[in-house]
């Protein structure tokens, strides 16, 4: 018997760690490093970072190496080599593009071109997945597990990660209960939990759907301003509304709650997105400054949770032609796109045209 956490558990500890600035320490077949959370990295351990010597980098994404004008060796991320007099601030500005246009001039950036950038590619998916930015310092290390064992730090081996990071956690149902809405008294609202550690899942069901039938069916990505402040930047508040509003009207359907704030980057990513479009940005645009994809969220846990309750087929309540892809190719048949043209206003006029033209929304 043991008591010691699996991968997956430890990578939820790793993701903590990386939240509150502390460094984890990642080993591979042939090599290890130390790795910071560009974001969370703090005066003190950048101090004790120089301490240990050797070369440390700046891992960020491609998206953001363009952006600084870095060169992009290693495909979808760059290795800024840290200068030697670097300090927190030029850290946090090369990571964090709020001072963009204040300080538009970072450089001259020197990135790595040679050496494997495998420890890296990690590295960046394990802080993105903690929804800090996408970027991290990077130390390899000649004894990654001696290392850890001496600093009590985690220590992830990224040959069973790799897997897991890249894979849908699994879910488990864990409650229902009536819950009567305004839309339909005959509600219930169901809390599915990933194994990973991660924000909690939920389904309305309205009415009795039947099983063996296509359902009227909504993926919603969870909003705060928009679905509970009433935000006039977006659609959400209104497309959720409007879409139980049908499933009222139609006596049944299923919609699911899906807790990935701003496309999968989280509320605090979100809101420097914004940040960057009171700066003239599109939304897409703020995401790649960011160092982000246009959309980086997982559309297989609606399609896990719509099988775990029984459903096979459904009439989809979207304007993203992407959301039916992902739900055809994992196992959910789309049998009908239900448009859900509502909450159009004049402060989001320019956020639904670029979503048309550049994420091809059916607008």
């Amino acid at each position: 018997m043991t008591l010691s956490p699996d991968i997956v558990e430890r990578l939820a500890r790793a993701r903590a760690d990386l939240r509150m600035g502390v460094p984890v320490v990642l080993q591979g077949p042939d090599s290890a490093a130390l790795v910071f959370a560009a974001e969370t990295l703090s005066a003190d351990r950048l101090a004790q970072l120089r301490v240990l010597g050797g070369q440390p980098v700046l891992a960020v994404t491609d998206k953001r190496a363009e952006t600084l004008k870095a060169r992009v060796y290693d495909g979808d991320l760059a290795r800024i080599v840290l200068p030697v007099n670097a300090t927190l601030d030029w850290v946090h500005g090369v990571a964090d593009p709020a001072d963009d246009l204040n300080v538009p001039m970072k450089g001259p950036l020197v990135t790595l071109r040679d050496g494997c950038a495998d420890l890296h590619r990690i590295a960046i998916t394990l802080v993105k997945s903690a929804r800090l930015l996408p970027a991290a310092i990077v130390l390899p290390m000649p004894d990654g597990a001696g290392i850890a064992t001496r600093n009590d730090l985690t220590l992830i081996n990224t040959a069973a990660a790799a897997a897991v990071l890249t894979a849908s956690s699994p879910l488990h149902a864990i409650i229902s209960a009536k819950l009567p809405l305004e839309v339909s008294e005959a509600g219930r609202l169901h809390v599915f939990r990933p194994e990973d550690g991660a924000e909690e899942h939920y389904a309305v069901e309205i009415g009795k759907p039947m099983r063996d039938a296509p359902v009227l069916a909504r993926l919603h990505s969870a909003c705060f301003t928009g679905d509970l402040l009433g935000s006039l930047k977006c659609d959400c508040g209104p497309q959720l509304r409007g879409a139980l509003a049908q499933m009222g009207e139609a006596g049944a359907g299923v919609l699911l709650y899906l807790n990935q704030e701003g496309r999968g980057i989280g509320l605090a990513n979100k809101m420097r997105a914004y940040s960057l479009q009171d700066q003239g940005f599109d939304t897409v645009e703020a995401n790649h400054r960011l160092g982000f994809e246009d959309d980086e969220r997982d559309f297989r846990i609606g399609a896990d949770i719509l099988k775990a309750m029984g459903f096979s087929a459904v009439r989809l309540l979207t304007n993203n032609p992407a959301k039916i892809d992902m739900m055809q190719a994992n196992g959910i048949t789309v049998t009908e796109r239900v448009p859900l043209k509502v909450g159009h206003t004049r402060q989001n006029a320019h956020y639904l045209a670029t979503k048309a033209k550049k994420s091809g929304h059916l607008l």
